[in-house]
């Protein structure tokens, strides 16, 4: 029996997805509940799981085609058993294998995307390390292969019937290497949105620092026992952050609103976004109801995200939403920055490197570990008096931690 395989049932703000990889070929055998397919969307990777035992069949979506909700990728042939290669005689068996080798061919070990791509550069499947399940040669491999030929050094010509062909694709010292990729949904996307940002806003920054000594003194003291207490959750910065914005903007509510058409949307609670970078490009998973979380929850629930960030195993129910977004580009040694607000939130704060400076304190000049703070906020929405009301409460929690138990 033929079961159609179709594309996941996307949510309305998902108009289509792009199919990034097949992990089954026609032919190959399938157990219920295996992955099959993934489909990129411009905000997670969906997978699409086999329904029930049986054989891969036809493909009709191949890897980059874009797909519709509940469209039909392929065929799954259920109950059926994927046909075992013939017996062979013991004595003709050395003999048959280098023949079948070369006469099966490596294609049925490439992606459509790779076998094409292969084809244009002039590479054989053999050349290819394959990295994919059972040994399948993916479209990363291929470019990665591209690019070691590249960077190859010349091998002496043994021969000249053999050398013409690797002279016509060989790059002599000094050429200047492009390399021409597709942007993937997730970019795309990402690009589009802060465009529309900066075009559908009136977007200004704000700065403040903080001293950031007080955190980092308590942190010192208590990580370990409170590594102890939580099961192995680390106390990083993050989470004094989160709770030093979920009480200002407790205080100051217009941060935490939004703007939709002519009306201003007040949230009665707190959804902090916090920025997380993956090989896909910025994602934003979602910390909800920060006014209810401790410390080790904010900890716990960041350090998962970043785990499933990696893996692209973040679902669409943990990125949608938010009212108010942290990045923290001092992670990567970013001093200053003016982040840019994710819509339709009115404001987003931009954590940075701490870095020891000279300050002035009480007529003495103390080195103290700085932090620089930024406040991107939609003044369409937000006055500046607010604005910087806001900042400056985030710095004196952050100053003075015992603030944040004693809500004071």
């Amino acid at each position: 029996m033929a079961i159609e395989i179709k594309a996941p049932t996307f949510p309305e703000s998902v108009a289509d997805g792009t199919v990034a990889t097949w992990h089954k070929q026609p032919g190959d055998a399938v157990k219920r509940d295996e992955l099959l397919v993934d489909i990129e969307t411009d905000k997670v990777v969906m997978e699409v799981l086999a329904e029930a035992d049986g054989v891969m069949g036809d493909i009709a979506k191949a890897e980059g085609d874009t797909v519709l909700s509940g469209e039909v990728l392929g065929t799954l042939k259920a109950g059926e058993t994927a046909a075992a290669p013939a017996a062979k005689p013991a004595a003709a068996a050395a003999e048959a294998e280098p023949a079948a080798a070369e006469e099966a061919g490596e294609e049925p070990l490439l992606s459509p995307a790779a076998r094409k791509l292969a084809e244009e550069n002039g590479l054989a499947a053999s050349d290819i390390a394959g990295t994919g399940k059972g040994g399948r040669v993916t479209k990363e491999d291929v470019l990665n292969a591209i690019e070691a030929k590249k960077n190859a050094p010349a091998a002496p010509a043994a021969k000249p019937a053999a050398a013409a062909p690797a002279a016509a694709v060989a790059l002599g010292e000094g050429d200047r290497v492009e390399k021409r990729v597709p942007m993937t949904r997730l970019r795309a996307r990402i690009a589009e949105r802060l465009v529309d940002a900066q075009s559908s806003m009136a977007m200004l920054t704000t700065f403040n620092e903080v001293n950031m000594k007080p955190v980092m003194d308590l942190r010192s003291k208590y990580k370990d026992l409170f590594e102890k207490k939580h099961n192995g959750v680390r106390l990083g910065f993050m989470s004094f952050f989160v709770k030093a914005a979920t009480e200002a903007l407790k205080r100051y509510p217009a941060v935490n609103a939004s703007i939709d058409g002519n009306d201003i949307v007040y949230h009665g609670y707190q959804d902090i976004g916090v920025a997380v970078s993956s090989d896909r490009g910025l994602v934003v998973p979602i910390l909800r109801n920060t006014e209810h979380m401790g410390l080790a929850d904010i900890e716990g629930t960041i350090a998962d995200y970043g785990r499933k960030a990696r893996d692209g195993k973040l679902t669409m129910e943990e990125m949608t939403g938010g009212t108010f977004t942290i990045s923290n580009g001092g992670v990567f040694g970013s001093l200053v920055s003016t982040p840019i607000v994710n819509p339709p939130q009115a404001a987003i704060l931009g954590m940075h490197k701490i870095q020891e400076r000279p300050m002035a304190v009480n007529g003495q000049v103390v080195i103290l570990p700085m932090m620089y703070l930024a406040l991107s906020y939609d003044h369409r929405l937000i006055d500046g008096k607010e604005a910087v009301s806001f900042l400056v409460a985030i710095k004196d929690l952050l100053e003075d931690p015992a603030r944040l138990l004693l809500d004071v």
